[in-house]
């Protein structure tokens, strides 16, 4: 069989879920592969290392500014007709030959049309209705993400395959040296993500203002470590002293600032997948989340779930891990054996099959 795949993501210079997705998907797959032709078409000529060297797998760097998907790519996949596309973030081509397998990793634009510009929203709607009719078969991140596809766009489930990616365990450096780095205290509870409305950051900052009241001589700050998105807000953390924003999270730093935390605080009001609640447990940190999307696919009972629109339950959830260590312990022993389950090798298996199947 000779599978195209859309490697366009795999070359931005600052990688973030959607871009380690494709890369990490693809690596595993070049090294399950033994029979079939893999040719990956890039924007942009990839670092040598980027991907397994391999016999069955070609690279063709096609560059173009504009339109990339729509012009480029589909013009190449009418030269060489493969006998399946896979592209692994949402948009296929508008005309291109052949069978296709998409993944679609959530639809939070509909929950949340207001944290995207008009023009990105608009795009994002057509291009994701366009690809779940296009395609033969649709990869979803999560069954929160399949039963939106159903919800919005009438997908049928029996064309949706669940296929939970996989998320390694971030290599854990100097712990002092990361909180020298980015002025860390040496107890904090932890956010990691896009600072935006979507990921609750309000009520999180409001949650721990009331976790200090109630909590005054335990001394744990409150850090929120990631760039700041759209439609971010300065007064979320306005009047609220233990808070630090770090910025940008160097890859490498993400390992020492989920150990060095007492528990990573995630009450995201809408994830496809939640990396770093995952990320989080390899490293040993037990996990407060939402008890909504596909987090409580993730998570199970292996953190604590809470209501993100409930400040209380958010705030009495950070109480728990800071008073209880015994509590702390038995959740990050399960957090362990639970991140363990969601590896790139099983995921590249089931996605072999998938386009096998289609």
């Amino acid at each position: 069989m000779r599978i195209a795949i859309d490697a366009s993501r795999c070359t931005v210079s600052r990688v973030t879920g959607t871009e380690n997705y494709a890369i990490q998907l693809i690596r595993a797959l070049i090294r399950l592969n033994t029979t079939h032709n893999i040719t990956l078409y890039f924007r942009d000529q990839p670092r040598p290392d980027l991907f397994p060297t391999s016999t069955l797998v070609k690279q063709r760097v096609i560059p173009f500014q504009r339109a990339w998907t729509h012009l480029r790519f589909a013009a190449a996949l009418w030269q060489d007709r493969p006998d399946v596309t896979f592209v692994p973030a949402h948009t296929l081509p508008a005309l291109f030959p052949g069978r296709a397998v998409v993944t679609v990793h959530d639809l939070g634009f509909k929950y949340f049309p207001q944290a995207h510009p008009t023009s990105q929203r608009v795009y994002l709607d057509w291009t994701t209705r366009y690809s779940s009719k296009r395609a033969s078969t649709i990869v979803a991140d999560s069954q929160a993400t399949a039963d939106d596809l159903h919800k919005f766009y009438g997908t049928s489930p029996d064309k949706v395959r669940i296929l939970y990616p996989g998320v390694d365990a971030p290599r854990i450096g100097d712990l002092e040296a990361t909180r020298r780095k980015y002025n860390l205290p040496e107890r904090y509870f932890l956010f990691i993500g896009t600072l935006q409305p979507r990921k609750n950051i309000a009520r999180l900052v409001q949650a721990y203002a009331q976790w200090l009241v109630q909590n005054p001589t335990d001394h744990i700050d409150l850090v929120l470590a990631g760039g700041k998105g759209w439609l971010y807000d300065p007064i979320w953390t306005i009047g609220v002293e233990g808070v630090h924003e770090t910025g940008y999270i160097d890859d490498a730093d993400k390992g020492a600032l989920y150990a060095g935390a007492v528990a990573l605080v995630f009450p995201s009001l809408y994830e496809g997948f939640g990396f770093p609640a995952l990320e989080a447990m390899h490293s040993g940190t037990p996990v407060i989340a939402s008890r909504t999307s596909s987090l409580p696919e993730l998570v199970g009972s292996a953190g604590l779930l809470v209501d993100p629109l409930d400040v209380q339950s958010i705030t009495d959830a950070m109480s728990k891990f800071s008073q209880d260590k015994s509590l702390r312990q038995s959740r990050t022993i399960k957090g362990y054996q639970q991140a363990k389950s969601f590896t790139w090798e099983a995921a590249a298996t089931q996605l072999l099959n998938i386009l096998e199947s289609a």
